[in-house]
């Protein structure tokens, strides 16, 4: 299995970890409300934009119940048909039964293409513009909530590069929409964080990216000029926050390391994987 394909099934198999745990709440009445499955595309206007995002159905979910929402961002200059092929998350819907949107990002073009997400310090045309993607965000779980019975305790964000820095701005902005976010070669580029609450967050990351550079800084291949936060910043403030454990229960596996710091406020829970040697992927 190569190093991507490797890290996103490792994503798959802890997010779905938490939508088992995290913030679990008392099943909501039975809805008759459903959903056709599959693919679907939706748009709606926002900040003056027509926004949109493809919503994925899988024919598993079970109506009866309150439904769990996956969240995943394309990384920069990507949009949300690059996201479903490279994150693999419909048939991992398939195999447990819950919404994913996958959202598109923002450009200065009139198609899909270029896109990126208003991160805080990053990244291109959105962060220009500074478009407002965490209330875009929150759109679009207001159009999804209209459509189905969506379990609020049961929302997770995922994104990977510049999706992965936005995923750490939603847990800084929407920790009250958000249980988890699980950012993969994003680190937390805020100049401010002030969570209204704990949330759970697991984050992947190669020692040798060159774009989003693990001890931080400028990237050598990076397409913008950032100084990236490093992933031992990003990962402190949510120990801190959270009040977690000092020390993190650590172990290894193949050229994985894997450190998770526990007794954190709120049942909640801060995860690391860093990939030895792995790039931006």
């Amino acid at each position: 299995m190569t190093k991507p394909h490797k890290l996103f099934a490792i994503l798959c198999v802890l997010l779905l970890s938490v939508l088992a745990c995290a913030r679990t709440s008392a099943p909501a009445p039975a809805s008759e409300t459903s959903l056709p499955t599959g693919e679907m595309g939706r748009t709606l206007t926002h900040g003056g934009r027509e926004r949109s995002y493809i919503l994925y159905v899988p024919a598993s979910v079970n109506w009866s119940e309150p439904v769990a929402l996956v969240f995943v961002f394309h990384g920069g200059t990507g949009n949300a048909e690059s996201a479903i092929r490279m994150s693999g998350f419909n048939k991992v819907a398939d195999q447990n039964g819950f919404l994913v949107a996958y959202p598109n990002g923002t450009s200065r073009l009139s198609d899909d293409k270029l896109l990126t997400w208003n991160g805080g310090d990053c990244c291109g045309y959105a962060q220009q513009k500074n478009v407002d993607d965490v209330d875009f965000v929150r759109a679009i779980v207001t159009d999804l909530q209209s459509l189905a019975n969506i379990d609020s305790k049961r929302i997770y964000a995922a994104g990977m590069s510049n999706g992965g820095i936005l995923s750490h701005r939603l847990a800084c902005e929407t920790a009250d929409v958000f249980a988890a976010v699980a950012p993969v070669a994003g680190t937390l580029n805020l100049a401010s964080c002030t969570p209204s609450q704990p949330i759970s967050v697991i984050e992947f990351h190669g020692t040798g990216d060159q774009h989003i550079p693990y001890e931080g800084g400028l990237g050598p291949e990076s397409l913008v000029n950032v100084d990236f936060a490093s992933v031992q910043d990003s990962i402190g403030f949510w120990t801190s926050f959270n009040q977690c454990t000092s020390q993190p229960q650590t172990n290894s596996f193949d050229d994985i390391q894997h450190e998770a710091w526990t007794g954190c406020t709120a049942s909640t829970s801060v995860e690391l994987y860093s990939v030895i040697g792995g790039g931006h992927t």
